[in-house]
């Protein structure tokens, strides 16, 4: 079996060799044999770090991530965990095309006031607010209610 030394994973993948080391100490990756003191791993873990940054780029934490490899660190991918995640994004994009739209519509709108308005008015109704700031909401009624 040809074996890549830390250095050569590093130049090959574009990954430093100390998130290398911290990849494997959290088990995402597993060196197969050492050289002195130079970690050496298996050709399959350029595909290992693929998958990682793959995972990393859709949001998954780390610890999903770990989740995603069996035995020996080959896949096992778990496809409810990528539809969620799909799923996931697919609200992300919307929110973010909202906010684009928000954006523009602010950028270019020819009202003398943006609170006069109707159409950002309209807008920023489709502007959510995030889980922080509705739960001090909920909170905030609740203390004026009691």
């Amino acid at each position: 079996m040809k074996v890549l030394d830390i250095g050569e994973v590093s130049a090959r993948s574009g990954i430093k060799p100390s998130a290398l080391r911290y990849y494997e100490e959290v088990g995402l990756i597993e060196a197969v044999a050492r050289h002195g003191l130079r970690r050496q791993f298996g050709p399959e873990v350029l595909l290992q770090l693929k998958l990682i940054a793959m995972g990393k780029s859709a949001g998954f934490s780390l610890g999903e991530i770990v989740s995603m490899f069996g035995q020996h660190g080959m896949p096992d991918l778990p496809r409810s965990m990528f539809q969620q995640k799909a799923e996931d994004i697919d609200r992300k994009i919307e929110e973010l095309g909202a906010m684009r739209d928000t954006l523009r519509h602010i950028a270019n709108c020819p009202a003398p006031s943006h609170l006069e308005c109707p159409s950002f008015r309209q807008l920023l109704g489709a502007v959510s607010f995030g889980e922080k700031m509705k739960a001090e909401q909920r909170i905030a009624r609740k203390s004026a209610e009691g």
